[in-house]
C-alpha cells in the first residue's frame, strides 16, 4: 500500500500580498475578517500573519466604535 502525502499550499497574508495595512476607514476590507454575526475571525480561518491579525482586531474595534461596523448582527433568527 502506498502512502500518499499531501502537499500543503503555503497560505499568504492578505495584507502582505496586497501591500496594504488594515485601516478602520476601509471597512469593506475589514468585513472580510468579521462573521455575519459580527465576530472577528481567527487567524487560522483568515490566514493573516500575527501582526496583521492584531491590527485587524484593533481596527475592527475602532470601526465598531465609530459605527462603521456593527457590534452584533441584527435580525438573526435563532
Amino acid at each position: 500500500m502506498v502512502k500518499r502525502t499531501r502537499i500543503r499550499q503555503k497560505r499568504v497574508c492578505f495584507f502582505d500580498e496586497n501591500k496594504i495595512e488594515p485601516d478602520y476607514k476601509n471597512y469593506r476590507i475589514l468585513q472580510r475578517f468579521v462573521t455575519e454575526r459580527g465576530k472577528i475571525l481567527p487567524r487560522r480561518t483568515t490566514s493573516t500573519c500575527a501582526t496583521h491579525q492584531r491590527r485587524v482586531a484593533v481596527e475592527v474595534k475602532r470601526a465598531r466604535h465609530l459605527g462603521l461596523l456593527p457590534f452584533v448582527a441584527e435580525n438573526v433568527n435563532r
